[in-house]
This record gives structure tokens, sequence and C-alpha cells, in this order.
């Protein structure tokens, strides 16, 4: 049984977690990401990917190691990053159903920006179904995992973490949520959205079954179905 009848608020990531990741619209964020290093720093392919998965690995983000070591300017980075292809995103009226089902509170929180929330999940028909988006500038650019952003989402919108779920793609990301007293539920994928990772080191799949995973699916709208979950009406009577 998926026993979530003491959530009463429902926390989202965007990429490869509110949208199929086999879709591979992440696949284009992470090929301007290269791009960008590329063109910035006069760069080949190879060596521009390597700095840029060398930047991800040390600074939890790509766009932070580029903020530190060169000072990029985020929103630049961002809006070249963002700036991709929607079409592989269709309408998904099974998941708006689900989550506009939801009892309580329903966010989106995200290493991306506001703008890219409102167009991926706006093409997905689910963005008006929640009630704010906490981006990487209001986390101050301090990326997932960290747990400084997590601590400051939870303040802003005075949640308590034993009654918030968090859903991630990537089970690194759910480590801090779960330490914080939050459900969390792994949505897995078998996509191959980084070809230069091995089948076995996609991110999607690394820590499924771990002790920081309560749940993990590949179907979002259906595990979101199939969860037992509270009548907050009910309780306020």
């Amino acid at each position: 049984m998926i026993d979530l009848r003491h959530i009463d608020a429902w926390v989202f990531d965007l990429d490869n977690t509110l949208y199929a990741a086999e879709c591979a619209l992440f696949a284009q964020i992470d090929a301007r990401m290269t791009a960008f290093i590329r063109e910035r720093f006069t760069l080949g392919h190879d060596e521009a990917r390597r700095l840029q998965k060398d930047y991800y690995v040390r600074y939890g983000t790509t766009m932070c190691g580029l903020m530190v070591e060169h000072d990029v300017e985020p929103d630049e980075f961002l809006d070249y990053v963002h700036d991709i292809d929607l079409a592989p995103i269709e309408p998904h009226p099974a998941l708006a159903d689900a989550i506009d089902a939801l009892p309580g509170r329903k966010y989106i929180y995200t290493n991306g920006s506001v703008r890219h929330a409102e167009n991926v999940a706006g093409a997905l028909g689910v963005f008006h179904l929640f009630d704010d988006v906490f981006d990487i500038k209001a986390a101050g650019y301090a990326p997932k995992p960290r747990r400084e952003p997590y601590e400051a989402f939870l303040r802003q919108y005075e949640l308590t973490p034993k009654r918030a779920v968090m859903f991630e793609d990537l089970a690194q990301n759910l480590e801090t949520p779960f330490a914080l007293g939050m459900t969390t539920v792994l949505v897995c994928s078998d996509a191959a959205w980084l070809a230069d990772e091995p089948h076995e080191k996609r991110p999607a799949r690394l820590g499924e079954g771990a002790d920081h995973i309560h749940y993990a699916t590949n179907d979002l709208a259906a595990f979101l179905n199939a969860a037992a979950t509270a009548d907050l009406a009910a309780q306020a009577d």
C-alpha cells in the first residue's frame, strides 16, 4: 500500500520527473550546456563536455561551477540552456487529473528557472495546478542536494517536513529531504538521456532501493492515483 495519508504538501522536481525522461527533453538542455561552454571558452566539444561534467560533480550544477570559476551571469546561462524545442512534451491529462486530486498544497522545486518550469509544466497542462515554483534563484543559486535550499524552501512555505513528500528522478537529491523528515519518491527511467553515461550509471537508476528512498515508480500518474491520501476537507469539519 502506498500510504500518503499524512501528506498535505506535494513537492515535485521538474525535469525527468513531471515528464517522462524518454522524451529526451533534458538531452537538449544537456547538449546546450556543452554548447554554452564550447562557445564561451572556444573549446572543442570533448573538452567542453569534460568541463561541464567536472563542474556538475564538484559544484552540484554546471551553472554553479561556471559562476564560481568564471563569474558567468546565471540568467544568461539559464536563458541559453533552456532555449529548447518543447515539441516532445505533450499534454498529459491523466497526470493533470492525478495532481489536481491531491489534497493540500503543490509545488515545483527545480534547479532550473521559473520560466523553464512555466514552459514545460505549461506544455504538460499541469502548471496551473501548482501553488508556486521554487527555482534555483529562490534557492540563492545553491543547488540540490545541498541542505540549505531545502531548509529555505520549507521555511518559505511554512511546511512541516513530516507532512511533505518529494518526487525526484535523482536519488542523491532525495537524501536531504529524507534527512529532514520528508517522504521520498524516486521517479525512475531507463532513458539514455546522457549518451556518454553507461546504463548502470544513469542518474534515474542510482540509489533505487536505498534506505533514503521510501517509494520508487516509473509512472508518476499511476503512482499518484494508487496512493492513499487524506481527506483534508473531512478533517477540517
